[in-house]
């Protein structure tokens, strides 16, 4: 059940409602309601194709942050058998914008590390709204340098606007903790598997996507900095920025998950039902699982040193520019 409608889907939600009404109503007995409900059914399933058809950029970016859209802890009930999670950087303390531990998928067992924005407000405090201080970096990297010393895949859920800038995660060394999680992961020797699940902000989603194979939801974004933040530094003067804005710097930004791949930055897309992953997060969770299971069957199949030049030489070519630029 969709519990929020951002603005431009609100011409289904009057016809969700009136159906869900009728469902609830209706005996399953009444012809007549049956084929009122196949009706505006079938009206619904149109005006979804017609809207999740051509989103814009900025259209992704908000159905990327919808509140209803499954989170980490959300996949990692659905996908595995068993999980264990674990806490604490044994530095500083346990950091709750990120979640880890250890879970079994179809009897594998991974490492599975994510970023949890929380739903509901008391939670969003708890977890910072999704984000990391450097602690929860440290003990993402912790959990990633245990998945190497015993030999296990690591798999990560990308999901945040982006590394808290406070001053006290300052302090304590966030954009080194950053920096470390960059270069552990780009030379880590086991499996990884990234997959955007929602927001991949800046620096605090680099952070966990340095992978062998990295995914993106199709409504998910992957993006140096937030439309918002973009137009902000190029058009805001004396007065208010708006939609316009956020608009010309989302698609400037080339943050979809379509963009990106034709960019070379990712290496899959992951389909998502009619309307996005909130609105069938088990058949999400299925396809999340598959993708999951046939990468790890892939990258198992090479030795462990040509993994890693593979690795190498995959992040040294994004970004290359061409003859005569």
């Amino acid at each position: 059940m969709v519990r929020f409608y951002l603005d431009f889907e609100r011409p289904l939600q009057e016809i969700e409602l009136k159906i869900e009404e009728l469902r609830r109503l209706s005996n399953g007995q009444d012809p007549r309601t049956a084929e009122e409900l196949e009706k505006l059914e079938k009206k619904a399933e149109k005006l979804r194709r017609d809207i999740f058809g051509k989103l814009t950029p900025w259209q992704k970016t908000q159905l990327a942050r919808h509140p209803d859209r499954p989170y980490t802890l959300d996949y990692i009930k659905m996908i595995t058998d068993e999980f264990i999670e674990l806490h604490g950087d044994r530095k500083f303390g346990d950091d709750p914008a990120i979640v880890g531990g250890i879970g079994s998928i179809d009897g594998q067992t991974f490492y599975i590390i994510g970023h949890q924005k929380g739903r509901g407000t008391k939670e969003r405090i708890k977890r910072n709204f999704g984000q990391p201080h450097p602690e929860g970096y440290r003990k993402a990297l912790r959990l990633m340098k245990q998945a190497e010393q015993f030999r296990k895949p690591v798999l990560t859920f990308v999901d945040t606007p982006g590394a808290y800038p406070g001053v006290g995660a300052e302090e304590r060394g966030q954009a080194g903790a950053i920096a470390e999680n960059l270069m552990e992961m780009s030379r880590l020797r086991t499996q990884i598997i990234s997959i955007v699940i929602g927001e991949g902000g800046s620096g605090g989603a680099l952070a966990l996507s340095v992978a062998d194979r990295l995914y993106m939801l199709e409504n998910s974004i992957y993006s140096v900095i937030s439309p918002e933040g973009c137009a902000a530094i190029l058009w805001k003067k004396n007065g208010d920025i708006g939609t316009q804005e956020y608009e010309k710097a989302a698609a400037a930004l080339k943050l979809t998950a379509s963009d990106l791949l034709e960019l070379g930055v990712i290496d899959g897309i992951i389909k998502e039902p009619s309307g996005g992953a909130h609105r069938a997060p088990e058949e999400t969770a299925n396809t999340v699982k598959k993708t999951v299971l046939k990468t790890l069957k892939e990258l198992q199949e090479l030795p462990i040193e040509e993994l890693l030049e593979r690795r190498y030489e995959k992040l040294r070519c994004i970004g290359k520019l061409g003859a005569g630029i």
